[in-house]
């Protein structure tokens, strides 16, 4: 990774507002967003089905940073996004590549379903290009207990060093430090 790159890492952000749980995610999302953007990380984030994370693109774009959408034919970019690059790709394994080849790390805010399959397979999709990038997952309100679980139980056998590759922090300014952390040693 450049040093530039380093400095300005690329962040996947899975979220999602849709669906029963936390009614807190749209500010959550607003949250990261703006937090992310100030510290000049870029976002590329994906949208299917109609579902945009629009407070998580909207807080980073106000805060003056970068984001691009990953997306399905179906979306249709509000007027206060349209300035906002969408890459349309047809197929979902192509959206995850191109997430995956595009991404520094991933992080998965609380959110839907769907969001945490979409993590699941950019990450896979990252491995199959032999990119070992970090997963962080904002774990508000125990949001991926889990997954938390998952990883120490199942990842923790066959994932040599998984603690480092999966982490889980209840904060976003911790998940932040983390993350710097992780990218500064794959320097």
């Amino acid at each position: 990774m450049s040093e530039a790159r380093m400095n300005a890492p690329v962040l996947a952000v899975f979220a999602s507002d849709k669906g029963p749980g936390d009614p807190e995610r749209a500010s959550i999302m607003s949250q990261a967003g703006t937090y992310f953007a100030r510290r000049g990380a870029s976002i590329i984030t994906l949208a299917e089905n109609g579902v945009i994370p629009v407070p998580l693109i909207t807080a980073a774009r106000t805060a003056g940073g970068q984001v691009q959408i990953v997306g399905d034919p179906t979306i249709m970019l509000p007027a206060a996004l349209r300035d906002v690059t969408l890459e349309s790709l047809e197929q979902n394994q192509d959206r995850l590549e191109r997430i995956a080849t595009s991404a520094d790390a991933f992080v998965a805010l609380p959110g839907s379903l769907a969001s945490a399959t979409a993590l699941f397979g950019a990450w896979t999709a990252a491995k199959a290009q032999g990119r070992n990038l970090p997963v962080l997952m904002l774990n508000r309100h125990k949001a991926f207990e889990v997954l938390r679980g998952y990883a120490a139980d199942v990842l923790s056998p066959g994932l040599p060093g998984y603690d480092k590759a999966v982490q889980f922090s209840d904060t976003i300014e911790d998940l932040w430090s983390r993350l710097s952390r992780l990218l500064g040693e794959q320097r």
